[in-house]
């Protein structure tokens, strides 16, 4: 009996201690700030694809490429990211690698096309394919930044023209009888596209315990669009003053309507500019040959004899 009583007694202090271990090993923070860095982590760039940093054979591609771009590019390729929506499998390393990897590849191919040419048409072979080299890597060098930086303004230019819409949804869902929170759990679940999960996952770490001012706040950087600053920046303010939300929404609302119609009138005064070079160089060449051209055979016709 004293032997069973002993080892019971140790298996509870092993228990104990197995637990006590595990906590003191274990992370850091918990509740709500360990939900804000899983979402953080959820929405990080290239946090849905997987990580290619680590193949030994795509890592010198990957050191190629930070050493050639900038200091500072990394904050700037991530930013853009993050106006991009995070594309599954883009990351700043990725970017990088791709950089490596296209100054290398369009460099060999740029080198090999100008000494081509060069041969084509009698030219210093050695120069030109040192040309070739240089805009083949310099063009390998900027592409995957300009491909993040396309994907960020086709993205925010998307936002841009979905704000006025779900704007008014909002206002009217908050002057329905609808909290703030509610009408932006309505917004995100009625909706589509790359707004409606900007407001997802606001709402997301309002839920997990950040502030709405931090979390309208943090919306507003995300984005390139001013119209959505202003509306995140007066959600806040009507937060932190007491003001209606009703009120604030619906001015915004307003302002917005009046904002796309002076965006529509602004694109329709740029078509004429923009019809006058197709106009010149398309159809008045055309134009001049159906008019003029028997005329002119007429006239060398004349001559001739």
């Amino acid at each position: 009996m004293d032997v069973l009583l002993a080892v019971g007694l140790g298996a509870i202090f092993l228990a104990l201690a197995i637990t006590v271990l595990a906590v003191a090993t274990g992370p850091g923070r918990t509740g709500p700030a360990q939900a804000l860095a899983d979402i953080e982590r959820i929405y990080a760039p290239g946090a849905r694809g997987r990580d290619v940093s680590g193949d030994r054979a795509l890592r010198h591609f990957t050191a190629l490429g930070r050493t050639l771009t900038p200091r500072g590019a990394a904050g700037w390729i991530q930013r853009w990211l993050d106006h991009a929506g995070n594309p599954p499998g883009w990351s700043p390393e990725r970017v990088f690698e791709m950089q490596g990897l296209g100054f290398v590849t369009l460099g060999c191919l740029g080198g090999l096309v100008g000494a081509g040419m060069a041969v084509g048409f009698d030219a210093g072979v050695i120069s030109s394919a040192l040309l070739g080299l240089l805009v083949g890597a310099l063009a390998g060098l900027g592409l995957p930044c300009a491909v993040v930086l396309d994907l960020g303004q086709r993205r925010q230019k998307k936002i841009r023209a979905m704000l006025p819409d779900v704007l008014d949804m909002l206002t009217l869902s908050v002057e329905a009888g609808l909290g703030f929170d509610q009408a932006l759990a309505h917004v995100a679940s009625g909706t589509r596209g790359p707004l409606a999960g900007e407001v997802a996952r606001a709402l997301h770490e309002m839920h997990m315990g950040k502030q709405r001012s931090e979390a309208m706040r943090a919306l507003a950087e995300r984005t390139t669009v001013r119209e959505l600053r202003m509306v995140a920046i007066a959600v806040v303010q009507a937060t932190e003053l007491g003001v209606p939300m009703s009120t604030v929404l619906r001015e915004q609302a307003g302002e917005m309507r009046v904002r796309r119609r002076q965006r529509a009138e602004e694109q329709a005064r740029k078509v004429p500019v923009k019809v006058l070079f197709p106009l010149i160089f398309c159809l008045f060449p055309a134009l001049f040959i159906v008019v003029l051209g028997p005329g002119i055979l007429r006239i060398m016709d004349t001559l001739l004899r």
